[in-house]
């Protein structure tokens, strides 16, 4: 069974909420918790987009007082160079974060290359249920829209899973919601996520 959502007891920015913790990021959470135990001070975070990598990675930050690369992809490899080899002189931790690691992230400099490669890595996973249950939730719940847990149970096994498919299932709910002044149903939902390409027709469903 799923462990249910558990908020991390770290402190982050008050405009942030509490990151939600199941089996799909659990490891990354345990790895960036006991930096102490890292072999280099430096260590790199990979995951999809909208998956909350930013957000532990700042968690992280205001912790450990360590400090923080987001969308390294994009950083000029010498800087990235130079902020690894700072990272071991002030013994400040640094955490890189990127959508996948090298060798799928291409880098030319081979001192880069070979200090990355020395650095613990760990990915954030696809959301499982209990993730993919308390994110709807949380995301019904600022639209203030109205998701009876009937309809979460309904929702959750069917479908993609992926943080931004979760966005878009909730969009196409909400739009469809607030232009027909309907409250949300499973028929409601049905309907609305299979015209919209959202949710796969099954015969189950029919």
């Amino acid at each position: 069974m799923s462990q249910m959502a558990l908020p991390l007891a770290w402190p982050a920015d008050p405009r942030d909420d509490a990151f939600l913790v199941t089996p799909s990021n659990a490891h990354a959470v345990y790895l960036l918790e006991h930096w102490g135990t890292w072999p280099v001070r430096a260590a790199m975070l990979t995951g999809p987009r909208r998956s909350g990598r930013s957000l532990l990675a700042r968690i992280f930050a205001a912790k450990s007082g360590g400090t923080i690369i987001d969308d390294a992809e994009r950083v000029d490899e010498t800087d990235l160079f130079h902020a690894w080899n700072n990272a071991q002189a002030d013994g400040r931790p640094l955490v890189i974060v990127a959508d996948a690691p090298p060798p799928i992230w291409s880098i030319t400099l081979p001192d880069l290359r070979s200090r990355l490669a020395a650095s613990p890595h760990v990915a954030i996973g696809p959301p499982d249920d209990a993730l993919t249950r308390a994110l709807l939730d949380r995301m019904f719940e600022r639209r203030v829209i109205d998701a009876r847990p009937d309809l979460l149970d309904w929702l959750v096994p069917r479908i993609e899973r992926s943080h931004l498919a979760m966005e878009r299932v909730v969009d196409a709910l909400d739009q469809e919601t607030s232009e027909r002044h309907r409250r949300l149903t499973i028929p409601l939902a049905r309907t609305t996520l299979t015209d919209a390409g959202l949710l796969p027709i099954r015969t189950e469903d029919a």
